[in-house]
């Protein structure tokens, strides 16, 4: 187990490949802004040469890393092509990370190269982009269809070429923790590089696989705020963050930065997030059944993983016909309300009569209510 893992965040790249996501140049400067400030490890911030925007937002974000405006490693997305190299390396950017396709399903279908040429043409399009100077990561395309024997060929023409690190990619979201964990340490043998994963979403696999890779090795993997990108998206950078802290101890991320992150990217994507999403979601910490809410009173660690101040968030539960007198008293105590036995029965009765949320101002209306006197036990 590696002793330290990072998060390299991909919202401004990855992120972007959503259907129907764009930012602006001032939006992606803030993102990445706020990227910073929350202590990730590198911020992929774009590939360059995909439209103008992107060139200029990257150049203002090195501008500000050089001001120490921005403290984590800035990386430029590249094809494994000359030009891109060229756009990538005029912004002094922290890493150029090159990609090529290495299954047989890419090379065939795509690229139409053999092995061979595929290794030449990654061997070439590295020992160029480090001939700039600049750290070069090689990200295998489709690396979870690759055949191992041929990801170590790979792997071993990136490092001779000058990568010091290589990105196992599941391109198509197919990997499980356990076949993760194979291609890793199928990989660990090989020296002078350290390894990136990125992992997709498509089977929800994607936040259980980028743990075994940390486990196995990975000292860096790759995430995005609210889990976006291609297709369904990738590894959601919320429930990363807590789920190194948690299970590796490790604080990739200041925790309190995730629901801010999660609002910023919620509302420039134009994408909301659903009120049971892991972390950040409205209803995270929110308790609903009585035995739930009982035992949250009594010791919140008894239904909750982490105190949710550590998020700056904090617990709350409802009050409907799933209820109990523990939770609809310390609901009222915390508005204000003081109630003995007999108005609890009393409320609880009307609560679970009637198939509904209750608001305060509708638990209000019934602890006035006349009517309790007539209440018997």
């Amino acid at each position: 187990m590696p002793l330290k893992v990072g998060i390299l965040d991909s919202t401004l790249r990855e992120g972007e490949q959503t259907p129907g996501v764009l930012f602006n140049k001032n939006q992606r400067i803030e993102i990445a802004q706020l990227l910073s400030d929350a202590h990730v490890a590198m911020i992929e911030a774009g590939h360059p040469l995909v439209s103008p925007d992107i060139y200029s937002a990257i150049k203002e974000i090195m501008d500000m890393k050089a001001s120490g405006m921005i403290n984590s490693e800035i990386i430029a997305h590249s094809r494994a092509v000359n030009s891109d190299i060229d756009s990538a390396a005029s912004l002094g950017v922290d890493r150029i990370a090159i990609f090529y396709g290495v299954s047989d399903i890419h090379l065939d279908n795509k690229t139409h190269r053999s092995r061979t040429e595929a290794l030449d043409i990654i061997y070439d399009s590295i020992s160029y982009a480090s001939s700039t100077g600049i750290p070069v990561r090689f990200t295998a395309e489709d690396a979870s269809r690759t055949d191992i024997n041929f990801l170590r060929n790979v792997v071993r023409t990136a490092v001779d070429a000058g990568a010091d690190r290589v990105s196992i990619a599941d391109t198509l979201g197919i990997l499980t923790p356990e076949k993760t964990a194979y291609i890793f340490n199928n990989l660990s043998d090989i020296k002078g590089v350290e390894y990136d994963f990125h992992g997709h979403n498509d089977m929800g696999m994607a936040l259980a696989n980028g743990l075994a890779a940390a486990e196995s090795g990975a000292t860096i993997i790759h995430s995005t705020v609210n889990g976006l990108g291609e297709r369904v998206g990738i590894i959601p950078t919320q429930a990363l963050g807590v789920l190194l802290n948690y299970h590796l101890g490790v604080d990739a991320i200041n925790l309190l930065s995730l629901k801010p992150l999660s609002e910023l990217i919620e509302k420039y994507s134009g994408i909301t997030m659903p009120p049971n999403y892991p972390v950040t979601g409205s209803t995270a910490f929110t308790h609903k059944s009585g035995v739930h809410v009982d035992g949250i009173i009594r010791n919140p660690g008894t239904y909750e993983f982490m105190d949710p101040s550590r998020l700056g968030l904090q617990h709350s539960f409802t009050i409907d016909k799933y209820s109990g007198k523990h939770a609809l008293r310390e609901k009222l105590a915390n508005m204000g309300i003081n109630a003995d036995d007999n108005k609890i029965s009393y409320m609880l009765e009307k609560i679970k009569n009637n198939n509904m949320v209750y608001s305060e101002d509708d638990l209000k209306e019934i602890a006035n209510s006349d009517n309790q006197r007539h209440y018997v036990k």
